[in-house]
């Protein structure tokens, strides 16, 4: 079966991925409310029953504000390093203590077959995480939430057969937009969020001959727009020489208010 994943949601509003393989399912973050989980699961076709787990890349609310509710109705345990439980505790009510599980940056675990292998990134949290997934020779890097890609997260995400990697905002249009000088300092800065530029940059400099397809994610309502997004990304990598046929690479989207269909890495 080899790994398979779908980005439930995406964005500010919330945001969680599933990712499975043929005797593992992780939930990524838990960022809507409980019930809106269950009606996204279902849409593909799964229930909360199959979940073995949550991991949690950082506390912020659009990453954990169903995060208690979920693993309360079905019993799960959550898996989070020290730092981002400290933050995050008192926003999740009583969690059982068999399934506050510590996973601390770069500790590697096996579920199953399913390798999980998190990493440090640069976000305005306790201590954010991007993860990576491998299944044999399969691997898949998430990453968004991030102010700047990092030669460790380059590192972290190098090899990768399939990215999802956000692509927050267009520069201009947050200049531009409503928001408060200090909130686009933040989002601009190297502890906020990726722009469509810097995302298409890190590609750049990730794409190899193993790398099929990168899921832009984390795309601002405010401030971007899907097709806004690929072209950026893709205009960037060829100012950087990275030219690519979409028979050989895919900028593919997410959404808030929908999942993605699932995708199989192996294909």
């Amino acid at each position: 079966m080899g790994i398979s994943f779908s980005v439930l949601s995406s964005g500010s509003t919330g945001n969680a991925t599933i990712v499975r393989n043929e005797d593992t399912t992780l939930l990524i973050d838990a960022g809507l409310s409980a019930r809106r989980i269950d009606e996204l699961l279902k849409e593909r076709e799964m229930m909360g029953e199959e979940i073995d787990g949550i991991l949690v890349t950082h506390e912020h609310s659009d990453h954990i504000r169903g995060l208690g509710a979920v693993a309360r109705k079905y019993n799960l345990p959550i898996y989070a390093n020290e730092k981002t439980w400290e933050a995050m505790t008192k926003s999740l009510g009583k969690i059982a203590e068999e399934n506050r599980i510590v996973l601390e940056s770069h500790e590697v675990k096996d579920f199953g077959t399913l390798r999980v292998e998190p990493f440090e990134i640069s976000h305005d949290a306790a201590a954010p995480v991007g993860y990576c997934f491998y299944d044999g020779d399969e691997k898949l890097g998430v990453a968004t939430d991030l102010g700047y890609v990092s030669d460790k997260v380059k590192k972290a995400l190098d090899g990768s057969d399939v990215l999802v990697l956000e692509a927050n905002h267009d520069i201009e249009m947050l200049r531009m937009g409503r928001y408060p000088w200090n909130t686009k300092r933040r989002i601009l800065g190297d502890m906020g969020h990726l722009s469509n530029i810097s995302a298409g940059d890190a590609l750049s400099e990730l794409l190899t001959g193993d790398t099929k397809r990168t899921y832009l994610a984390h795309l601002s309502l405010d401030h971007n727009m899907m097709e806004l997004a690929r072209m950026t990304v893709r205009d960037t990598m060829e100012d950087r020489g990275c030219f690519f046929k979409d028979s050989e690479f895919k900028l593919c989207d997410t959404y808030y208010d929908r999942p993605t269909p699932w995708d199989k890495v192996s294909e």
